[in-house]
């Protein structure tokens, strides 16, 4: 084995464990008040995208290596939306109050006082569920299928969107989760 080789082993060793060390990240910051830990894996993905963006991202020495890489990073993206999400949706949406089943609660309509009710419920398991396919529909060579989900996504919530609140943070986290997993299959797609 030669020094280039060596050193090209070397290199993706490293950012297999890296990237190991981002996904683990990931996961633990969907724990509640562990959001923060969303910091060390974001930082994993803007690192693997500026090396893409330089063309830096050196051929794997072993195909097994590209797939680990690609498959830490595809777990950056489904479990680290919703940390990333969360805290988009906090600094946006300060006077939002947070639900028992993941939803917001709003104020009914026409009754004194008026009761408060959770709508938007089970965004946490849609953002995971989104994100998945998102990444799998990239991956697969078929972007069309993002569109589809999107609009799946705003006919199954229409009911909810009532509410000027409601229709806010359905924007913000829809678009922040999109974005997050459209940013970590880019990478996925420079290290496979």
């Amino acid at each position: 084995m030669n020094v280039d080789a060596l050193l090209e082993y070397a290199i993706w060793s490293f950012a297999v464990l890296a990237i190991g060390g981002g996904a683990a990240a990931a996961v633990a910051s969907t724990w509640p008040r562990r959001q923060w830990l969303i910091v060390p894996a974001a930082g994993v993905v803007a690192l693997v995208l500026l090396l893409g963006l330089f063309g830096l991202v050196p051929e794997p020495p072993f195909h097994a290596l590209g797939v680990l890489a690609g498959l830490g990073l595809g777990v950056i993206g489904v479990a680290g939306g919703s940390p990333v999400v969360i805290l988009i949706l906090r600094a946006a949406s300060a006077n939002a109050v947070p639900g028992t089943h993941g939803g917001i609660l709003v104020d009914g309509k026409g009754d004194t006082p008026p009761p408060r009710r959770e709508i938007l419920r089970g965004g946490a398991t849609i953002g995971y569920l989104e994100r998945a396919a998102v990444i799998g529909c990239i991956l697969a060579g078929q972007p069309g299928g993002v569109a589809v989900l999107v609009a799946i996504k705003g006919l199954g919530r229409f009911s909810e969107l009532e509410n000027a609140l409601a229709r806010e943070r359905f924007l913000i986290g829809s678009l922040a989760s999109l974005l997050w997993a459209g940013a970590c299959v880019a990478a996925v797609m420079i290290w496979w």
